[in-house]
């Protein structure tokens, strides 16, 4: 498992405890199943010493109702948003990032509205975020066309749902969308590879030929050209 603290993989040594109200019987208000109790388990790290804790619940058979929800600590186990990312976009990916534990449907309404601010700045605007990704996916200058691994990553958001297929406006924008768990990691883990292709990966190359240009000026040469 990857510790949701600091990242590092090791493996998982859950130890799992249950409690329940006696003689209750329980019913989920969103799915209608009947429970008798519930079941935590806990890991901790050996790197960071911190523990992870899950929950679930089962039924008198013992048998899992719903799926484990990580309650400690609340959010998905993502690394940092790179510093060149602005604020604005870095918080919409925080903020998915955070409630994904909770509920995958808000994490990707936030993802939705993250990747279109996203292409938005870079002057991808159509009618809907479906045409919007394809105008990124058949962009024609090479220093702006995607690689090929992130067109395919991104050309399968697509088919998550009801994901790309409305416009989003101030009425819409956080608009519920019905998606699997899995996908709303996919689609911030497609958002991380966007932040490396829209932000990372440019400053790089500008801090690089900032450098390089610095050397060449104390040699007394011209700048590079491109």
């Amino acid at each position: 498992m990857q510790c949701p603290h600091c990242n590092i993989y090791f493996h998982d040594n859950w130890r799992t405890e249950s409690f329940a109200r006696q003689g209750i019987i329980l019913k989920d208000s969103y799915t209608d199943e009947y429970f008798n109790y519930f079941q935590y388990r806990t890991a901790i790290c050996p790197e960071c010493k911190e523990i992870t804790i899950q929950i679930t619940r089962k039924n008198g058979n013992g048998d899992i109702v719903g799926s484990w929800i990580q309650i400690h600590p609340i959010g998905a186990n993502r690394g940092p948003v790179p510093p060149p990312v602005p604020p604005d976009i870095a918080q919409d990916y925080i903020e998915s990032c955070n409630v994904l534990p909770i509920s995958a449907k808000a994490s990707a309404a936030l993802a939705r509205r993250c990747l279109q601010n996203m292409l938005h700045a870079h002057n991808y605007r159509d009618r809907d975020l479906a045409k919007e990704i394809d105008l990124l996916l058949n962009e024609t200058d090479p220093k702006k066309a995607l690689p090929h691994k992130l067109r395919t990553t991104i050309d399968g958001i697509r088919n998550f749902g009801n994901f790309s297929a409305h416009p989003i406006d101030d009425r819409t924008t956080l608009q519920v969308i019905e998606v699997e768990p899995h996908e709303a990691e996919w689609c911030l883990e497609t958002i991380e590879e966007l932040f490396e292709h829209f932000y990372v990966g440019p400053a790089m190359a500008r801090a690089k030929k900032a450098a390089l240009d610095a050397k060449l000026a104390a040699a007394g040469k011209p700048p590079t050209k491109c």
